[in-house]
């Protein structure tokens, strides 16, 4: 079973930066899409950014520009570098592994941005 460590999150300021860490055992991580997803109350989980086993990454139109996700598959671990942050961007990040048809998701890291 693949267990998925996340770390990172916390309280910052606005227009201060965190970066999230989601650490994967194994060979499937080199193989596999990583994203991040991030979920609030009453809303739909959505995806933040995501990045192939190929390094392409994709973005949500509202973290262009200040969101930055990358790999080290020495590591097996996915990052979230999180520039100029707002309070919209307050939710509960997770790590997700991604490899037809299977997907694996961490526990949650609860990142809050105050004004």
């Amino acid at each position: 079973q693949v267990q998925l460590v996340e770390s990172g999150g916390g309280v910052v300021q606005a227009g201060g930066s965190l970066r999230l860490s989601c650490a994967v055992p194994g060979s499937i991580f080199g193989i596999s899409t990583m994203g991040w997803y991030r979920q609030t109350p009453g809303k739909r989980r959505e995806l933040v950014a995501s990045v192939t086993s190929d390094y392409v990454t994709t973005y949500a139109d509202s973290v262009k520009g200040r969101f930055t996700i990358s790999r080290d598959n020495v590591k097996n671990t996915v990052y979230l570098q999180m520039n100029s942050l707002k309070p919209a961007d307050t939710a509960d990040y997770v790590c997700n592994l991604h490899y037809h048809p299977i997907d694996y998701w961490g526990q949650g890291t609860q990142v809050t941005v105050s004004s």
